[in-house]
């Protein structure tokens, strides 16, 4: 017989270590954007949806479901892709399902990462309340107060607003339904896996009190609170959820991510990893490793050195767009103005006269710029 699957999207090699990421109740993989694309690098990420939310279908669960419903769905889906074993990262109901994972399938689970979610969602009475009304209404009336319990005033993604109003109103009951009955918080000292706890300070649907009661319970688990989110927290703050995440699944950042943050500059990496996308990741992993990690970290030359002679291959090959970032990495590594200028100068000699001439000018600009940013003259 065919198992009727959650429907999923997946990303990385399928030969990576596997991790699963959960959404929140009214979201669909989406929630994920932002994150998904940098940690599919280093590993096959398969995001799903609730039933009945994004493309899964909605007759995946009914009535009085519980969050055990779901996790079954999830193993199914584990089970149909080949995975046996698997890291997951869940928000709200979504790290409801990997408690449950962690607790009563501790053998499928070699990590746990719980963001902005609870052992327990406030008791039943609230939530049955609101599967009631759903199935009589529909979800118009959440939605227009999706933003203020999903994020701070004046943020939205719009793409999971509409997901939430174009969720099934029956499946979303449901779900509702198992967040009523869930409470694991007297199991918590049972989970062994390594826990990851991320709580948004601003978050009113699970509060970071949540977050600490299960820290507390959860055995040399780690909690992390956000500044500035909301109960989205991977939709407001991916940056910060996916510097959790990889330091959880990987261990500190690498020496090349460092490197090419101190010789590049954080704003720099930042735009580079916010355009990444699946088709990109691996080769942005690859730069960090080898040309950071293993080329800028070799102590044969000094960053001085590597940056004079970077400067050069870049004006002999004509790459002025990446000659105006290397410009501003020389500054950073120590070279003056009047260093670089004979840099240049030197290339007028090897690269030819309308080279240097076009290095001038990317370089004048780039060094106006930084002058200007840095208030002198």
């Amino acid at each position: 017989m065919t198992v009727k699957l959650l429907n999923h999207r997946a990303d990385g090699p399928d030969s990576a270590p596997p991790l699963l990421l959960g959404p929140s109740l009214g979201t669909s993989y989406a929630l994920w954007d932002a994150v998904a694309p940098e940690l599919s690098a280093g590993h096959r990420v398969v995001r799903w949806d609730l039933p009945g939310h994004g493309g899964s279908a909605a007759d995946l669960i009914g009535p009085g479901a519980t969050v055990g419903d779901l996790a079954a769905l999830v193993l199914d889906l584990a089970d149909a892709l080949g995975i046996d074993r698997f890291g997951y990262a869940g928000v709200s109901l979504g790290g409801a399902v990997g408690l449950h994972l962690a607790v009563h399938h501790p053998d499928r689970l070699t990590s746990l990462a719980v963001l902005c979610s609870s052992a327990h969602f406030g008791g039943g009475a609230a939530w049955r309340e609101r599967a009631e009304r759903v199935r009589r209404e529909g979800l118009e009336w959440l939605v227009e107060s999706a933003d203020a319990r999903w994020f701070t005033p004046g943020f939205t993604v719009p793409r999971l607003v509409r997901d939430h109003r174009e969720a099934d109103p029956e499946a979303y009951a449901a779900c509702c339904d198992a967040l009523a009955a869930f409470d694991l918080r007297d199991r918590l000292g049972e989970i062994a896996v390594p826990t990851l706890l991320v709580a948004g300070r601003q978050d009113p649907a699970t509060p970071p009190a949540h977050l600490r009661e299960i820290a507390d319970a959860v055995p040399g688990s780690t909690l992390m609170e956000l500044p500035g989110a909301s109960h989205l927290a991977p939709a407001q703050c991916p940056r910060a959820v996916l510097a959790a995440l990889r330091t959880q699944l990987d261990g500190p950042p690498s020496g090349g991510m460092r490197v090419r943050r101190e010789v590049l500059g954080d704003a720099h990496v930042d735009r580079a990893q916010a355009r990444q996308t699946p088709f990109t990741a691996r080769f942005q992993d690859f730069i960090s490793r080898y040309a950071w990690g293993e080329i800028w970290t070799d102590p044969t030359l000094s960053r001085r050195e590597r940056s004079m002679i970077t400067l050069t291959a870049l004006v002999a090959h004509g790459h002025y767009d990446e000659l105006a970032m290397h410009v501003r990495a020389a500054r950073r590594n120590g070279l003056t103005p009047e260093e670089i200028g004979a840099v240049l100068l030197q290339t007028a000699v090897y690269c030819g006269v309308p080279a240097a001439n076009s290095a001038f000018a990317t370089a004048q600009r780039v060094l106006a710029e930084l002058a200007e940013e840095e208030g002198t003259d």
